[in-house]
């Protein structure tokens, strides 16, 4: 028996260095095996390049057929899924995905360098997003069109999708990251363990991974979402287009995706930022009307500006009829859930699972709900269920699952067609679309979505739109759908704000008190030179569909509270930003101007929910509605003018541009007032946060 000491002893000795004769003679011996050896292969010594794994398939298919096997179609088809088997197996023996050493397949995602991410992400724009979007679909078709008949074994799917997809997508933009293989696709690729520092198709393919910087991976996470680009309001002059018309809009999705971009560390993108929509997400206790019969009333101020000592503003208040809860009608609600595999995050489906149950526990029993999801397509999960049977309407709820691509259309049909079935007279029909907008099957384009939208909403039935995450959200599509739904769109980000928007504000968001409310402003070339609409971009009109019944516009449910603001430069102050007509003139004095003492005329026109001819009202603004100094407005006119402020800081718009932050700040302290929620004590955090970030220019 070998001792174990001596077995260490010589495993612990040097190997000792060849000598000079021992190389000679290995040296000859290789050349003459070289020489003389008839085996050796007459191929090209070097890295020529095989074929595809397309065209090695091809080829041996045609010499399978080529062998005459099958003499008559019915053996064909007995044998041909066996073949197709043996050819595969064949290809990964001949040329395997990874084979350990230094051969490596060409033409894949990793070998491509990773273009320089900006600074700082952003939502693609619309015609961005549409570039991104229309790859991506033709590659997952193409992947889709090549996959086998039956589903490969867990082990190689992972494998072999990220090879196809390295194949398929070489003129497609680089993928995002790997929870992309969920979005649209069904349920999330088989998860490859990786080592740190390594992607797991690097991985597989036996190659160097490409470094990947941790800003350009935040940017691919968030560049999917679609945001309606615009422009801001110009200053226009009073004496050339003294009449300014819009819809009005009580939305707040705005005001949250702000916050959110903030809270993760950047500033917003412009696009982001709907400045009206910051305004309204604040509730303020403007005078509202005494009985229903008036659905709501406005209360005009003109106020020193405090970004700009030249000008002043136009603030026009409006606050909806509060109806009791004991005098709502009853509630028939769709809840419209996308259950697409982008929906699969914690901040999508199990959110959206949470605030649509903190909404039926907001329910009276009298109310009906109804469940429609779609993803692949549409299903009916719930069909319309009493409030009373709360277990069986919250069980529905958790059982929700993402997985598919999003078939929208489908959905929004079939939601209206539930809406239809349990339609309540003189009641409350809403479909509540909750997703995150990918629509990706059926009709996609947001002009085909409007139009199917505006038919439906004549059956009386009311659509609202509640966004959730980020990465993937259709902002764009969002508001076109909301808007043209008779409905509002919102952003939720978090359960607090699920309990703002379907609790706390839960009458406003379902119960409508006055349908297309429209504003328009005729300002007086006597009293004012030019004037500027703070934010309603979007919500711009014609000055011909004032008085059009047949053109839509916004909503305001009950209790709501909306706000415009007008920046105006009073005649004659020397401030003015456009040069006079040189034949101006002579059209206003020309015989004297009625009313000259009035600042503006400012009109609302109205429907009642379920009228369809509109109704007028009408406030002229004169001396009476001034407010000699800033400081003087009341608590809720200056904490809407801080959040005006700061909403254009954040576009970087001129008028604000050498108004601070801390400026911005000093106002919304002083003008927090009673703050039961917590809602103004975030505002200043997130002022404070964009100080930070942006610095206190």
């Amino acid at each position: 028996m070998v001792d174990d000491n001596e077995l260490n002893r010589l495993r612990d000795i040097a190997t000792p260095a060849p000598g000079t004769d021992a190389k000679t003679r290995a040296f000859e011996a290789a050349m003459r095996a070289y020489d003389l050896d008839e085996k050796t292969s007459p191929a090209a010594q070097g890295s020529a390049n095989g074929l595809r794994l397309t065209e090695r398939a091809q080829n041996l298919w045609s010499e399978i057929m080529q062998k005459k096997l099958f003499a008559t179609p019915a053996i064909a088809g007995l044998v041909a899924l066996p073949i197709a088997g043996y050819a595969t197996i064949y290809m990964l023996q001949e040329q395997p995905f990874y084979s350990g050493g230094d051969e490596k397949i060409t033409e894949t995602l990793a070998d491509k360098p990773v273009a320089n991410a900006p600074p700082t992400a952003r939502p693609l724009t619309v015609a961005e997003a549409d570039r991104r979007k229309k790859a991506d679909d033709e590659s997952r078709d193409a992947a889709e069109a090549l996959a086998p008949a039956s589903p490969p074994k867990p082990e190689s799917a992972a494998v072999g999708g990220m090879a196809r997809q390295g194949a398929l997508t070489r003129n497609a933009p680089p993928p995002a990251p790997s929870r992309e293989f969920a979005l649209d696709g069904g349920a999330s690729a088989p998860t490859v363990n990786a080592m740190p520092g390594t992607t797991a198709e690097s991985k597989l393919m036996g190659q160097r991974p490409a470094a990947m910087p941790a800003d350009q991976m935040l940017t691919q996470e968030q560049n999917r979402d679609r945001v309606e680009d615009f422009k801001t309001n110009p200053v226009r002059a009073a004496l050339e287009d003294p009449v300014s018309t819009f819809s009005i809009d009580v939305d707040t999705a705005s005001y949250s995706f702000v916050r959110r971009s903030l809270k993760e560390g950047f500033l917003p993108q412009a696009d982001t930022v709907r400045v009206e929509e910051m305004i309204n997400y604040f509730p303020y206790d403007w005078k509202g009307p005494e009985t229903a019969s008036t659905p709501f009333n406005s209360t005009v101020s003109v106020m020193p500006t405090p970004w700009n000592g030249h000008t002043r503003l136009m603030h026009v208040a409006i606050k909806g009829f509060d109806a009791k809860p004991a005098e709502q009608p009853k509630a028939n609600l769709v809840f419209l859930i996308d259950v697409s595999g982008s929906m699969n995050e914690q901040d999508k489906l199990p959110l959206l699972q949470s605030a649509f149950r903190l909404l039926v526990n907001k329910l009276k029993p009298d109310d009906t709900v109804s469940i429609v999801t779609y993803a692949g397509d549409a299903g009916t999960v719930l069909e319309p269920t009493k409030v009373s049977e709360k277990d069986k309407i919250l069980n529905a709820i958790d059982t929700l699952a993402p997985g598919g691509s999003t078939a929208g259309e489908a959905g929004i049909k079939e939601a209206y067609r539930l809406a239809q079935k349990s339609f309540v007279d003189d009641g409350i029909n809403r479909v509540m679309l909750a997703t995150d907008g990918d629509f990706n099957v059926g009709q996609t384009d947001d002009d085909d979505l409007k139009r199917l939208i505006e038919k439906e909403r004549k059956t009386g039935v009311f659509l609202s739109v509640f966004g959730f995450g980020r990465g993937n959200l259709n902002d764009q599509m969002m508001q076109t759908i909301a808007q043209n739904g008779n409905g509002t769109a919102a952003y939720i980000d978090t359960l607090a704000e699920a309990e703002k928007v379907l609790v706390e504000d839960a009458s406003s968001t379902l119960f409508t008190i006055a349908k297309d409310v429209k504003i328009q402003v005729e300002f007086n070339p006597q009293k004012v030179s030019e004037y500027r609409l703070i934010g309603y971009e979007t919500r711009a009109l014609n000055r011909e569909d004032f008085n059009n019944d047949r053109v839509d516009a916004g909503e305001i449910g009950s209790g709501h509270s909306v706000t415009a603001i007008y920046e105006i430069t009073p005649k004659g102050n020397g401030a003015e930003q456009i040069d006079p007509l040189r034949y101006g003139q002579a059209a206003v004095n020309n015989g004297g101007v009625a009313n000259a003492d009035e600042y503006a005329f400012v009109k609302i026109r109205y429907k009642l929910p379920n009228e369809d001819a509109s109704k007028l009202i009408t406030t002229p603004v004169t001396s009476a509605n001034e407010v000699a100094d800033f400081d003087q407005a009341s608590t809720d006119q200056r904490f809407s003018v801080a959040v005006a402020a700061f909403g254009q800081k954040l576009r970087d718009e001129d008028a604000t541009a050498k108004f601070g932050y801390d400026k911005i700040m000093e106002i919304a302290t002083a003008a927090r007032g009673a703050d039961p929620f917590g809602y103004r004590s975030e505002f200043l955090s997130l002022v404070r946060l964009a100080s930070a970030l942006g610095g206190n220019r």
